[in-house]
């Protein structure tokens, strides 16, 4: 019973041991990650400057890079943690081989004694020639043989229980340096962090003096705005119209014709005053709607969500606020706007401020994807799931700035596309 304790014991320690191997990995694959982050911000600070246009841009970025920059620091912490908890483990592991050792090394010296009583050749003999019977020598001859086996295997295990210390005793020195080098990291750390908490101070007081000339910029981009949001309801009022329209025409002339429509032919909305569809339109329809959290993020490349959806007050301006119908995903110049899912391109227009923007629709759900410097597509296109549709414009004006504004709609509703993209 003793000796199942003692395995279970050893199996529980080898495996956390291993989970938090593999926890360690995944903290740091995260953590390479966020730096990852903050490499590209960093790159666009540089090349974004101070001016009226794009100051706002710039406290942004800093904003991101700082939270990126705590992000980092959480994540060493937990790392820390984590190394902390093996360190632990390896110890215990440690002190459980020690106990074994000592007790093989016990056991092993005991039967070293008795066998220096009977040493020779002849003893051996003489014990097993005085037996009182030959089962009684022949019992005697495989005690000794067993005994001699006995002494055999505590010496491997000895050997084999010197070496597994040595092994953890390494992996537990390999595991204080570790913490050490993730100490001064996160000391490094805490310092850029403060470089670039100042920073932002500093821009903050710059962008105060500066309070007139970003909200007439602000003010310009909401009228922008507006216009595209204006457009694009105005584009889905006449669709819903013409497909309703459509609905009419077929049920009058199976009326006059005198028979009934086809089930797969016969438009039907939603909801009253909703898009008229057909079956295949209500299927696709159903299909995007159970894909809610799993559709792609609509660009090609690397990419962060700079502006969320609805009205924001600005965290470190208080004057600023902003009203988005969408979301503005900023990328890596020379990337692609993708479809997020199957549907048929039935709108693409130009709007001052937002250059090309491409209208998917996918049953009762439509999909906005704008600022394009190019279109690969044409109205009446069928796209598929991850598809480029264009080329993200890239505003040398705004430090090589590659930005997508992308809507959700379903019907007239407007949609927070976040929850909606994995």
């Amino acid at each position: 019973m003793k000796y199942v304790l003692i395995v279970l014991f050893s199996f529980f320690l080898f495996n956390a041991s291993a989970q938090q191997s593999e926890r360690l990995k995944q903290l740091e694959a995260q953590r390479k990650e966020a730096l990852k982050d903050i490499e590209e911000t960093s790159r666009r600070l540089k090349e974004t400057q101070a001016t009226a246009k794009n100051s706002l841009n710039r406290l942004n970025l800093l904003a991101r890079q700082v939270m990126s920059r705590r992000n980092v620091i959480d994540l060493l912490n937990k790392e820390i943690n984590s190394l902390d908890d093996q360190i632990f483990a390896l110890r215990k592991e440690v002190d459980e081989l020690q106990v074994d050792l000592n007790k093989s090394r016990t056991n092993y010296a005991n039967s070293a004694q008795k066998l220096y009583r009977r040493h020779t050749s002849q003893d051996k003999l003489l014990f097993i020639l005085s037996a009182e019977s030959f089962i009684q020598s022949f019992r005697r001859m495989r005690y000794l043989r067993e005994y001699a086996e006995w002494q055999k295997k505590q010496a491997r295990e000895i050997i084999e229980k010197q070496t597994q210390i040595s092994r953890k005793q390494t992996e537990l020195e390999k595991s204080r340096s570790d913490k050490q080098l993730l100490l001064a990291t996160r000391e490094q750390e805490r310092m850029r962090l403060q470089g670039e908490e100042s920073d932002q101070k500093a821009e903050v007081q710059q962008l105060n003096k500066q309070q007139k000339e970003l909200q007439a910029v602000l003010k310009k981009k909401q009228q922008q705005a507006n216009a595209l949001n204006q457009e694009i309801e105005r584009l889905i009022a006449e669709e819903i119209r013409r497909a309703e329209e459509e609905a009419e025409t077929a049920r009058k002339k199976a009326q006059a014709d005198g028979i009934e429509e086809k089930p797969e032919e016969k438009r039907q909305a939603e909801t009253k005053g909703g898009y008229a569809m057909t079956q295949a339109e209500r299927k696709l329809s159903a299909d995007f709607g159970s894909n809610r959290g799993r559709l792609p993020y609509p660009v090609s490349g690397r990419h962060t969500i700079v502006s969320q959806f609805g009205e924001q007050q600005h965290q470190q301006l208080k004057y600023v606020r902003t009203n988005n119908n969408g979301i503005d995903i900023e990328t890596t110049p020379g990337s692609d706007a993708r479809a997020v899912f199957t549907g048929v391109i039935t709108r693409i227009f130009v709007v001052p401020g937002y250059n090309n923007s491409v209208i998917i629709r996918h049953g009762n759900y439509l999909t906005v994807y704008s600022n394009l410097s190019q279109v690969y597509v044409k109205v009446g296109d069928k796209v598929k799931t991850g598809q480029s549709i264009g080329k993200i414009f890239v505003d040398s004006e705004e430090g090589n700035s590659t930005i997508l504004h992308f809507q959700l709609w379903k019907e007239k509703t407007k949609l927070n596309p976040a929850p909606w993209l994995n």
